[in-house]
């Protein structure tokens, strides 16, 4: 006689004894969910017919710790939640801040923050590419992208004492300024780092495993990408050219010539290939940078106690992972009232059930990766 349970998926049961669908967890203690993400995976055989992602075992609560923190106080929290990106969390907040104070850094300050901005742009999708390929069996990359990826924390180190969750900028501009030899460092890295990327791509590009593993997988059409608020790569892979660097620029943006990568299948080698080409233009745009660095000052006019008017904003940056956002309030206090984060891996990852559905459990590894989700974000 069949038993029957209930399986964990609303309005689902499952029959235990002589049953076709089984529940296996992938994760949280998985080093292919990168992170501590659980998905209850819902298999007929080996093929997936339902999941659902338990997420919250990295929250911290840093919404609310901005409420008790001054304006200044706050800003080394961002730094750790994309933690391998956190020079952009931390340009996205500074930004937002001043929006919310009606002032802007000094052109100089603009410059040098896009220039580390897209380093780490580059460094972020560095780690991406090493992991993604190690996920899938491939191990050579993953040395290749972290040669390169120290030579980026090795000017981070310079610029400021921190590699990882590297705190680069001040409310109004920059705390320090460029230290002798930053311009010769970066320009010396960009020239060689145009050749590794053709590395990384004779390696994988035409290379039939790799082919194999990701074209066709988790294919998420353009109509599914905008209905559920996908940014960044997983966006542009499904086609659609929408980079907040261009539609909004910020930063020194506006001043640079670069293309927006775009795939047209939506499938997890068109993601590949996208950020492949955003890693060579962002290597084009600090090679332009780099020599348009201007004279001036590096910190605007704020004072060192900030008490906004009272109001509201948001401001948005393209994140390596896509579109992360700030909203904050202000009370006219030295704290803000409310701050709420939108951050995209979190977005991204709302995604995941319908591209994996009806793949195998070895496809859930490689989309859980084209994803690029870091948890740090996702649960804040």
């Amino acid at each position: 006689m069949s038993d029957t349970r209930t399986t964990g998926f609303p309005g689902v049961e499952q029959t235990v004894l002589g049953a076709d669908e089984i529940i296996i967890n992938m994760g949280p203690q998985h080093p292919s969910t990168h992170g501590v993400l659980r998905v209850k995976l819902r298999l007929d055989g080996e093929r997936i017919v339902d999941s659902e992602c338990v997420i919250g075992y990295l929250h911290r609560g840093v919404e609310k710790i901005a409420e008790h923190r001054s304006y200044q106080q706050f800003a080394p929290y961002v730094d750790r939640m994309d933690y391998v990106a956190a020079v952009s969390n931390g340009l996205g907040y500074c930004e937002a801040v001043e929006k919310l104070l009606g002032t802007e850094a000094p052109m100089r300050a603009k410059v040098v923050r896009t220039i580390l901005t897209e380093l780490q742009r580059i460094s972020s999708h560095l780690l991406w590419l090493g992991t993604h390929a190690i996920d899938i069996g491939a191990l050579t990359p993953l040395f290749y992208c972290l040669r390169e990826r120290e030579e980026i924390l090795k000017i981070f180190e310079k610029y400021c004492g921190a590699r990882l969750t590297t705190h680069a900028f001040r409310i109004g501009g920059l705390q320090y300024d460029t230290y002798d030899g930053f311009e010769a460092e970066t320009k010396r890295f960009c020239l060689d780092f145009s050749h590794r990327v053709d590395e990384y791509e004779a390696l994988l590009t035409e290379n039939r495993i790799w082919i194999a593993r990701t074209k066709g997988i988790g294919v998420l059409s353009a109509a599914d990408a905008i209905d559920m608020g996908a940014t960044g790569p997983v966006l542009r892979g499904s086609g659609v050219k929408w980079d907040i660097r261009k539609a909004m620029p910020y930063a020194a943006y506006d001043r640079y010539e670069f293309e927006i990568p775009i795939g047209q299948n939506g499938d997890t080698y068109d993601r590949y290939i996208v950020r492949m080409q955003e890693m060579r233009q962002s290597n084009r745009i600090c090679l332009q940078a780099i020599e348009d660095i201007p004279a001036g000052p590096i910190m605007g006019k704020v004072g060192k106690v900030l008490k906004p008017p009272v109001g509201e904003v948001y401001h948005s940056i393209e994140a390596p992972k896509g579109e992360l956002g700030y909203y904050i309030v202000s009370d006219g206090t030295t704290q803000p009232y409310r701050v709420r984060i939108r951050p995209p891996s979190f977005i991204n990852l709302e995604a995941l059930d319908k591209m994996i559905k009806g793949h195998l459990v070895a496809d859930v590894v490689a989309i859980i990766g084209t994803l690029d989700i870091v948890l740090g974000e996702v649960d804040r």
